[in-house]
């Protein structure tokens, strides 16, 4: 049974409830929620909502069970493939890997770059890991279209204003490779925002690989292969989301992480 998030209020927020239950992320869930996807007992469901023990959730017209088994999944996302659980994707990520547990994307790959993304059915992680404001590394290998300056790398590291956002990116680690290759480590994940922030520089990226999520790395699985995330991964990556918020900033209430 599913912890209430406020011992003062009775039940677990319904987007909460979703999340946990490896339905979706509580961003999708009350996207969901809003467009009367979602049901509590026969009533169609409003954001705020609560779950309480015995109640019947159906999201998008099927009934919501709560996972028993954790699910966490390290796989080689190949270029091309979408990054969505929506099913009018043709080439979305959830029927590419076909897993037998519902499961999600922890975050985005944009379709034209490849590399390792996490797929669970914990929504709380997924969140843990991707609020920016966590500040949790991800590890990149890049390569552009000329070659490397060392202005360029300057750029790159002291931060980059993205027109088209309106931000300015963190200060980020940056390493060259080779001539045309480097090596970069975001706590941010903006839209295309490695592609973007080339491009402030007039640079176009030919190839854009994730090698790393924290302590969980790449390696060598190959593309389009998946495997579980091992046990002392799981230990340290639980160690350092330990103190990690999940909900954004001006939702968050005591206990809520």
């Amino acid at each position: 049974m599913m912890k209430s998030e406020n011992n003062s209020q009775k039940g677990i927020r319904i987007n909460k409830y979703l999340s946990e239950a490896g339905v979706c992320s509580r961003r999708e869930a009350d996207r969901r929620i809003e467009a009367g996807q979602v049901s509590i007992d026969g009533r169609t469901a409003v954001c705020g909502d609560r779950v309480e023990p015995g109640m019947q959730v159906f999201f998008c017209g099927e009934p919501v069970q709560v996972q028993d088994r954790e699910v966490l999944l390290a796989f080689h996302k190949p270029r091309g493939i979408v990054c969505t659980a929506e099913k009018r994707e043709e080439n979305n990520i959830i029927d590419y890997i076909n897993y037998p547990v519902r499961i999600y994307p922890a975050g985005r790959l944009d379709k034209d770059s490849e590399g390792l993304i996490l797929l669970t059915n914990q929504g709380d992680l997924v969140n843990k890991i991707m609020r920016a404001g966590n500040f949790h590394e991800k590890e990149y290998m890049v390569t552009v279209d000329h070659d490397i300056t060392d202005e360029f790398l300057e750029g790159m590291r002291s931060g980059v204003y993205l027109e088209e956002l309106d931000v300015t990116t963190r200060r980020c680690m940056i390493e060259k490779k080779s001539r045309r290759t480097f090596s970069m480590v975001l706590t941010q994940g903006y839209n295309r925002q490695i592609r973007r922030m080339c491009a402030v520089f007039g640079y176009r990226v030919r190839r854009l690989v994730r090698v790393r999520i924290m302590n969980i790395y790449l390696g060598d699985l190959a593309p389009g292969t998946y495997r579980d995330v091992t046990p002392a991964e799981k230990q340290e990556l639980y160690r350092l989301i330990e103190h990690s918020y999940s909900a954004p900033k001006g939702q968050r209430k005591n206990g809520d992480r």
